[in-house]
């Protein structure tokens, strides 16, 4: 069975820097393409960055997020983590883990993490 497991959200001032982290049990992670998703109130959920399996040699990003935050995989933990700086009060949101679909770049697939809330505000 897949599990996504997020952790790492929080209240950050604006300007303030986050990491999260979404730990993948139940299936071959560096198989896999992974992505972030967020979801503020009221909006749909949108893709906030994704990377590519194995080496994760590719990355894309949001537009609201490009040049804050980074993707980035550690195969060996079966992680994959959202370093989130410059951080602004429209990015709070929950933030979603999703495993993406093997072979595709990049189409969300079914598998999603439980959720967790970042608030930015002072």
């Amino acid at each position: 069975q897949v599990q996504l497991v997020e952790s790492g959200g929080g209240l950050v001032q604006p300007g303030g820097s986050l990491r999260l982290s979404c730990a993948m049990s139940g299936s071959t992670f560096n198989l896999y393409p992974m992505g972030w998703y967020r979801q503020a109130p009221g909006k749909q959920r949108e893709l906030v960055a994704a990377i590519t399996g194995g080496s994760g040699g590719s990355t894309k990003y949001g537009d609201s997020v490009k040049g804050r935050f980074t993707i980035a995989r550690d195969n060996a933990e079966n992680t994959v983590y959202l370093q989130m700086n410059s951080l602004k009060p429209e990015d709070t949101a929950v933030y979603y883990c999703n495993r993406g679909r093997l072979g595709t770049w990049w189409t969300p697939g079914n598998y999603w993490g439980q959720g967790t809330q970042v608030t930015v505000s002072s």
